[in-house]
């Protein structure tokens, strides 16, 4: 069942009443990782192994995303600044719990490389908010999977 979401601003990244925040470095640079999660949207299932499916829409300003066991998303992008923060809330889901949601990736130049933090806030009711409190060490564990598969991709030769 698509249940529509409570639109909220790039405020609700900090006021949010669950935030779940996950930072970690990769060797590759910030530019290079805002292509892959901003510019190359369809190519998330091939690093990020929750995602099944990704697709932009309305020319780039909303995404679909279908992860591992049927859950969508139907998303509006909220901040898209090269090389720096890509952000997207959820209008839509079949996932049930959440009343919003919002996801922020900001990358930050560290040494040579990018240090990647990705914010998950959301608010539902409270067995939703223990069940994603719960949940956070799988949520660490698929992002710190995903960015170091994300530099994998980005580090190896492009083949033409």
């Amino acid at each position: 069942m698509r249940r529509r979401l409570r639109p909220v601003g790039m405020d609700f990244a900090e006021s949010a009443p669950v935030r779940l925040v996950f930072e970690t470095e990769v060797r590759s640079d910030a530019d290079a990782v805002y292509r892959a999660l901003a510019e190359e949207v369809t190519g998330w299932p091939a690093w990020f192994r929750a995602v099944t499916l990704a697709r932009p829409m309305h020319g780039g300003a909303g995404r679909e995303v279908r992860l591992v066991g049927g859950v969508r998303f139907e998303e509006t992008v909220m901040a898209a600044d090269p090389g720096r923060r890509y952000a997207y809330r959820v209008d839509e889901t079949n996932l049930p719990g959440p009343q919003a949601l919002l996801e922020e990736w900001r990358l930050t130049p560290a040494g040579t490389g990018t240090r990647v933090r990705w914010t998950f806030a959301t608010t539902g009711p409270a067995p939703f908010r223990l069940a994603l409190r719960s949940a956070r060490p799988g949520l660490g564990r698929a992002f710190r999977d995903a960015t170091r598969a994300l530099d994998r991709r980005l580090a190896a030769p492009q083949r033409g």
